[in-house]
């Protein structure tokens, strides 16, 4: 049946009184860009490649990631903040962003202002190991040299500033331990300090250190996340030891956000994908032996674990007297 002049007058009019609807169900458009702050190899990288791989075929577009590693993530983060909110380009933010905005004394952009979460991807565990040869055999014996012997003990992290670092920095202060965290230029240092003796105990990703702990060259004490890890079943969280620690956690993470404006329903289809994504077998499976635990969560979730992690890492900053960049 022919459509009359004032048909198509009254559909163009619901279309520019709802822009976003309109926007939201022709989205995609074209081909998507995951913008990531680390460079092409590492955890980030791959969990973005394994995703976006899946987004692709979800959505019928391609999805390319694109790596701009810079110091706290300012040039990967100001090329989305300023990028088109359409959903085209996301960011991968992690904890490490949380870090960046409570560190750097300025950046070109507001992370819970400027970004829209879309959804947390992964959780990956922290860890307290110390050599397979050294005297401590639990996370209760080493607590207990710390308590007997202060200022004795030193704890290894890669650089300052590193959500490990901030880690090692909140362990000390709510074990309440006075001890020294030691900084070194990544984690291969810290792994051949600890190794040599130099150090009393180190605490970094779980990760990379899954290799020695393997091999038999470290020992892991305690995973310091909520749940054990599923790699590691018999080693026990810090909250088990009890006491000042019954309530510890800390843990990083990685997810998505789309610049601030992006219309709210772009938000829920990506927000849907990624969580169907999220829950397939084998994106599980490649995520895990990555030592990473696929995790979706809600746009609003995200945002408040952004927030929360800037407060709390820009608390243990100020209490541990770090110098802001």
């Amino acid at each position: 049946m022919p459509i009359s002049r004032r048909q198509c007058l009254v559909c163009a009019g619901v279309v520019s009184a709802f822009p976003c609807v309109a926007q939201a169900q022709g989205f995609p458009t074209k081909g998507l860009k995951i913008v990531v702050p680390n460079a092409a190899g590492g955890a980030a990288d791959i969990t973005a490649r394994a995703v976006g791989q899946k987004l692709a075929e979800a959505l019928g577009q391609s999805v390319v990631i694109e790596n701009k590693p810079s110091a706290g993530g300012v040039v990967a983060g100001e090329q989305v903040a300023r990028a088109d909110a359409d959903g085209h380009t996301l960011l991968l933010v992690s904890s490490g962003t949380a870090v960046s905005q409570a560190l750097f004394k300025s950046l070109p952009f507001d992370t819970l202002r400027d970004f829209a979460p879309v959804s947390k991807l992964a959780s990956f565990d922290l860890v307290i190991a110390v050599s397979a040869t050294g005297r401590f055999k639990t996370l209760a014996e080493l607590l207990a040299y710390g308590q007997a012997n202060p200022g004795k003990l030193n704890i290894g992290t890669p650089n300052v500033g590193t959500t490990q670092n901030l880690a090692a920095e909140l362990f000390k202060s709510t074990a309440g331990l006075e001890a020294q965290v030691v900084p070194f230029n990544g984690t291969p240092p810290v792994i051949t300090a600890l190794r040599g003796g130099e150090i009393d105990a180190m605490l970094d990703i779980l990760g990379p250190l899954m290799p020695q702990i393997k091999a038999g060259a470290l020992r892991p004490l305690a995973v310091l996340g909520d749940h054990r890890a599923p790699q590691l079943p018999e080693v026990p969280t810090a909250r088990e030891n009890g006491g000042k620690l019954s309530g510890f956690h800390a843990s990083s993470w990685n997810g998505l956000a789309v610049p601030a404006k992006t219309p709210k329903d772009v938000i829920a289809r990506l927000n849907k994908e990624l969580t169907a994504i999220l829950a397939m077998p084998d994106i599980k499976k490649r995520l895990l032996e990555l030592n990473l635990s696929a995790q979706s969560s809600t746009p609003e979730q995200l945002q408040d674990l952004l927030a929360a992690d800037i407060k709390r890492w820009g608390d243990v900053i100020a209490q541990a007297k770090i110098a802001k960049h």
